[in-house]
C-alpha cells in the first residue's frame, strides 16, 4: 500500500496575522500612568541667614523603620495624623494674625498658617507605601482647610476646581477668573511641608 504524504500547511499568511495581532494589542492596550507626588523644588539660592522658626510653629512627624509614626514625640496611628495636622495648621494662636482660623487658639501651638511648618523625617528603611500614606494624609489636611475656605468665600471646593482645570474641563476664559481665587486660597493656607534628610536605620 502506497504511503500517503501529509498535506502541507500554508504558512504564508502567518506573518500577516501576527502583524495584525500586534497592531490590535498596541491599539487596545491601556498603559497606566505612574502617579507621583507633586512637589516643586525650591530655587537654588544661597541662603545666608536661614529664617528662625519658633519651636511651636513646627509640627514634627517621624516615621521609623517599622513604619510607626511619632508625631510631636508621641506615638500616633496613621488615621489620626490628618486631624492632628489640621488642628496644628488651623490653630491661630495669635488671633489678630488669623481671623479665619477656627482652631483652639492654643498658645503652645502654631501662631498662624503662614508660619506653620510641617517637618517630616523618615528612616532609610521606611516602606515606600508608608511614605506615600503619610504624604497623602498631610496634603489632605491642607486640602481640607483650603476647601473649607473656598467654600466659605466662593461657594465651591478648592480641590474640585483645581482638578477640573488640570483636566481641561474649564474653558480658558474662566480659568483666569478661577486662578486668582485659587491663589488667594493658597495664601491663606500655604503648603509648607519640609522633608528632613532620612535617618540611618537605628538612629
Amino acid at each position: 500500500m502506497a504511503r500517503r504524504s501529509a498535506p502541507e500547511v500554508n504558512a504564508g499568511s502567518m506573518a500577516d496575522i501576527a502583524f495584525l495581532l500586534l497592531i490590535f494589542f498596541l491599539v487596545t492596550t491601556t498603559i497606566e500612568k505612574d502617579k507621583g507626588i507633586a512637589r516643586q523644588l525650591p530655587p537654588n539660592e544661597d541662603v545666608v541667614d536661614p529664617p528662625i522658626l519658633k519651636e511651636k510653629n513646627v509640627f514634627i512627624v517621624n516615621v521609623n523603620k517599622s513604619d510607626q509614626l511619632l508625631v510631636e514625640e508621641e506615638l500616633m496611628e496613621l488615621k489620626d495624623l490628618r486631624q492632628a495636622a489640621i488642628d496644628f495648621l488651623d490653630n491661630g494662636g495669635i488671633a489678630a494674625q488669623c481671623t479665619y482660623c477656627q482652631g483652639r487658639r492654643d498658645p503652645e501651638s502654631s501662631d498662624n498658617p503662614d508660619k506653620a511648618v510641617i517637618s517630616v523625617q523618615n528612616d532609610r528603611l521606611t516602606s515606600y507605601k508608608m511614605y506615600i500614606a503619610v504624604q497623602n494624609e498631610l496634603v489632605a489636611a491642607y486640602n481640607f482647610l483650603r476647601n473649607r475656605e473656598s467654600q466659605r468665600l466662593y461657594g465651591w471646593k478648592f480641590t474640585e476646581i483645581k482638578q477640573q482645570i488640570d483636566e481641561g474641563k474649564i474653558s480658558d476664559s474662566q480659568v483666569d477668573n478661577y486662578t486668582e481665587k485659587l491663589e488667594n486660597i493658597q495664601k491663606l493656607f500655604p503648603l509648607k511641608l519640609s522633608e528632613a534628610e532620612p535617618k540611618k536605620s537605628g538612629q
